[in-house]
């Protein structure tokens, strides 16, 4: 080869070389600096208190991933959460997904809505807007829909009263040496409440050979619990089923029931949902008085769990780390995970990766993996079965995640 061959050839080689860093450098200059992800739970009203709480768990998650490297496929981007705030009526929202879809058309994926009603309402929005949601709310019909966008982390309700109910007469028969017939059952009117109540006397009481003799629904706020507690006293049931979106029922309920000579045991109350099991509980209600009480709730800290408690603890002083914490936690790091598998920051692509994921076992939910199937449910997601103990509401089901046993209350 001559040496204007030569020198023709290095030309070249040098201006590939340079085309090629140029397109290597304006693709990782078209990285965005940060991925807006949105988080739309109650900061004001009824549902303020949880509502806070699932905006720590997402707090920790964003600062977690972002001191880890960010979204390494994005050239390292940072998380940025967007909150809005959902209000505490399915109309408010309703409204608040519309000024997220319409004042955040940058967001990429989006976690929360808190209440099914809530959820089934803002979701409506989310799905014409193509924006991916992540919930832990629990209503069967969120997921019936035929949506695409949508994503149930949590077991349903009708799935988590088939798996607890089982698990909640084993209990019963075991401790007392005698098993339960008869139960009560007193609901709010909220979707998620209304799906499990309905899975229990659609075939799932009868199936564990218990008999319905008290059937309530009331509309929260509850004003007096007082003619529902006669019912229960009057009918005398082996177990109550309680099912409480607000704090504030919670409390009248357990009042009334002590006020009754019906509670601490002797008539056994479990509940579905996390109204019973929340810190403000203690506020007015006395430990002793919870002591023994149960809730299934799609999520809880658990064991694989403490250095995150810890950290809730220390840094937002919340004495445990309830569904609502742990569940929005997870969101993030599933949508990072979801950002790593798209490689783009385009929601479209984000809503795929999660159709696609196959993420193995799950770590921040309870059983099951981190996959969804063709409604958008995650597949085998398990279920939580927390219990007061001591003061505290502690994950006692699944075994495997549990960090006590549990007891059966003693009348």
């Amino acid at each position: 080869m001559n040496r204007i061959a030569q020198a023709t050839l290095t030309r070249r080689s040098l201006l590939a070389g340079a085309s090629t860093m140029l397109v290597a450098s304006s693709a990782w200059a078209q990285q965005p600096a940060e991925v807006k992800v949105g988080l739309l739970v109650p900061i004001s009203g009824l549902y303020a208190r949880p509502g806070a709480v699932m905006r720590e768990g997402a707090e920790m998650a964003v600062d977690h991933i972002n001191a880890q490297g960010g979204v390494k496929a994005l050239g390292g981007a940072k998380l940025k959460l967007v909150v809005l705030d959902s209000g505490d009526t399915t109309e408010k929202a309703k409204n608040a997904a519309q000024r997220m879809v319409a004042q955040e058309s940058d967001l990429v994926a989006a976690s929360g809505a808190y209440l099914s009603s809530f959820t089934l309402a803002v979701t409506e929005v989310t799905e014409r807007a193509n924006l991916p949601v992540l919930t832990l709310s629990y209503s069967d019909l969120i997921t019936d829909r035929g949506f695409k966008y949508v994503f149930q982390t949590s077991a349903t309700a009708g799935s988590q009263a088939r798996q607890a109910l089982p698990q909640i007469v084993k209990l019963a028969e075991t401790a007392s040496g005698k098993r339960p017939k008869t139960v009560a059952i007193i609901t709010d009117n909220t979707a998620a409440s209304v799906a499990s109540a309905k899975s229990m006397r659609e075939g799932l009481l009868a199936e564990n050979g218990l008999q319905l003799i008290v059937d309530e629904t009331f509309t929260p706020p509850l004003a007096d619990a007082t003619p529902l507690v006669q019912k229960v006293r009057s009918a005398k049931p082996d177990l109550l089923f309680f099912l409480p979106t607000v704090i504030s029922d919670a409390k009248l309920l357990l009042e009334k029931m002590n006020e009754f000579g019906l509670g601490q045991g002797k008539i056994p109350t479990i509940s579905f949902g996390i109204a019973i099991a929340e810190p403000d509980m203690l506020q007015t209600v006395s430990a002793e008085l919870l002591q023994g009480v149960l809730t299934c709730v799609a999520s809880w800290g658990a064991k694989g769990h403490q250095a995150l408690i810890a950290e809730l603890k220390s840094r937002y002083n919340e004495p445990w780390m309830t569904q609502n914490a742990i569940s929005t936690y997870g969101d993030m790091w599933l949508i990072k995970d979801a950002l790593e598998k798209a490689g783009k920051a385009d929601r479209v692509a984000v809503a795929e990766a999660l159709r696609t994921m196959d993420g193995g076992p799950s770590k921040y939910y309870p059983l099951g993996e981190i996959k969804f199937d063709e409604k958008g449910r995650r597949v085998g997601a398990g279920m939580t079965i927390v219990q007061w103990q001591k003061g505290v509401p502690v994950t006692v089901f699944p075994p495997q995640l549990a960090l006590s046993e549990p007891f059966w209350p003693k009348n």
